[in-house]
């Protein structure tokens, strides 16, 4: 009988590469389980015997290093390893290419038939596929949208699902792959009580359409996720549209800059006991408020479309900037963009049931600036800004 070349996984059905000796523990690089192997017409020549020995030694002590300090591959001063997920069954991937040279994840949640539903938020997601697909040149077949009108089942916004995602999104990411995350939704952020690795002292958060039963996304899970694998060449684009997002991927410079002068610096975000960055790729955020503020729903932009208002300045601030100049910057992006949102304050409608409550009691407007953060440090005024 011919010997086999590869293990199966026994989580997620991956094929696995075969190791020597006669038993041992293959760990899978897809949904990180273990799977355990004996061979029981393995080959007693005694030498080899003793060699397999020291080598499941030598394995059982690098696994348990590598799980001391979060997984082999977190990289220096590790602090979360995402938790492990089943590989997304194929009609996950079905319309989407898995190695396009651009490929994006868009999620709206709606949250329907809740009392803090958006309205607005599925908008977001047609605009930006529309935008990425006719103004930046994405394949149809590498993008991959998350929403509540989905008929797909794995398609729908649930925690898992937009794991499970967000791991198709960096999955095989090359040199010269550019990468966007779009989201559209709630979010939140809670006291960090776990790793002490916020400034502030707390962890921001995306909130699927169960998140009141199995949780939120943690912006620790979100780095782990989307940010560390990136390799050397590879741009990755977050685009979201959620309250108290500033800091939402947890990346290491946040851009504080003066709306009114233009003028701006590079907040360091990085303790000494946490690695946030990339594995030499390129991670970049563009959410819609700082931390402590609040997004908006509004129609102000469109007469009676609701549409978030990150969302439709990114995309107004894009193209407006092309067509007059032909090309755009990372700082004269930022910058249309705050003043797009100044200059639309009639018809904006805070996020969720108290700030709905109030905007209805008070007739408040709202003030959110959309925020910029980076695993890298550039100039923001030279820096072209890319998909």
């Amino acid at each position: 009988m011919a010997s086999r070349s590869s293990e199966i996984c026994s989580r997620c059905g991956n094929r696995l590469p075969l190791l020597n000796g006669s038993q041992g523990t293959n760990k899978c690089s897809v949904c990180y389980g273990s799977t355990q192997y004996f061979r029981s017409n393995y080959h007693q020549n005694p030498l080899v015997q003793a060699h397999d020995t020291l080598s499941n030694v030598a394995n059982r002590i690098r696994n348990r290093l590598n799980a001391a300090i979060g997984g082999a591959d977190s990289g220096p001063g590790s602090y979360y390893s995402p938790p492990p997920l089943m590989r997304p069954r194929p009609p996950l991937m079905a319309n989407a290419s898995v190695y396009g040279r651009k490929r994006a994840l868009l999620c709206a949640v709606s949250y329907i038939g809740r009392r803090y539903n958006i309205k607005g938020s599925v908008n977001d997601v047609r605009c930006m596929k529309y935008f990425l697909v006719e103004k930046m040149g994405f394949p149809v077949d590498s993008i991959l949208v998350l929403t509540e009108f989905e008929g797909d089942p794995l398609r729908f916004p649930t925690k898992r699902n937009i794991q499970m995602a967000m791991r198709w999104l960096v999955e095989g990411c090359q040199p010269g792959d550019s990468l966007v995350f779009h989201y559209s939704g709630h979010g939140s952020r809670q006291v960090d009580n776990n790793d002490r690795d916020e400034l502030d002292g707390f962890d921001e958060t995306l909130c699927p359409v169960d998140f009141d039963k199995e949780g939120m996304i943690l912006d620790d899970e979100i780095n782990a996720t989307i940010v560390r694998p990136l390799p050397h060449g590879t741009t990755l684009h977050a685009i979201i549209d959620a309250c108290h997002s500033g800091t939402i991927l947890d990346l290491p410079f946040l851009c504080r800059m003066n709306s009114r002068e233009g003028y701006y610096t590079w907040e360091d975000q990085r303790l000494p006991s946490v690695y946030k960055g990339t594995r030499g790729g390129l991670a970049i955020s563009i959410s819609a408020c700082d931390d402590d503020q609040t997004s908006a729903d509004t129609n102000a932009f469109t007469g009676n479309t609701l549409t978030g208002a990150l969302t439709y300045s990114f995309i107004q601030a894009v193209e407006n900037e092309i067509a007059s100049a032909g090309l755009v910057t990372y700082g004269r992006m930022l910058g249309a963009m705050r003043h797009i949102i100044r200059e639309a304050k009639t018809g904006i409608r805070l996020r969720g049931p108290i700030a709905s409550l109030l905007n209805k009691l008070l007739r408040t407007d709202l003030s959110q600036e959309p925020q910029l953060s980076s695993s890298e440090k550039f100039d923001i005024y030279s820096k072209q800004f890319v998909l």
